[in-house]
């Protein structure tokens, strides 16, 4: 179970730093993808699960990282904001998309700066000893 959690930590590292460089690279790129999120029921199921996973990868290794109760009261953070979703009608979340992602894509330098950050901390937590 540690290497699954390990698995899908370094991965979800690897994602924000994608995402980062993307923001700053490719900005339309990323627009498109942030565009997509929750425009259909099975890209919001797809989107929550891969938000549980990581949020569980992350509570199973925070105890084996750096920044332990950061990490995990994080991880916990994305299971119970990813179960409150599942349980709203799906057109909810549509709508508050359609409203938050031209929030959010107005700031995109900015996220794609926090993005590479994040993903940085979370690969040094995770491969550094401790």
């Amino acid at each position: 179970m540690q290497h699954l959690a390990f698995l899908g930590v370094f991965l979800a590292a690897v994602y924000l730093l994608v995402l980062g460089v993307g923001a700053l690279v490719r900005p339309e790129a990323i627009a498109r993808f942030f565009g997509r999120f929750a425009q259909t029921l099975p890209s919001h199921a797809f989107e929550l699960a891969l938000r549980v996973v990581a949020g569980v990868a992350l509570v199973i290794r925070a105890p084996h990282m750096h920044f332990e109760r950061a990490l995990g009261a994080f991880g916990w953070a994305l299971i119970g904001t990813s179960l409150a979703l599942a349980l709203i009608p799906w057109r909810m979340h549509q709508r508050f998309a359609g409203w938050a992602v031209p929030q959010m894509l107005r700031q995109l330098p900015l996220v794609g700066v926090s993005s590479v950050l994040g993903g940085l901390v979370l690969l040094g937590a995770l491969l550094m000893p401790r």
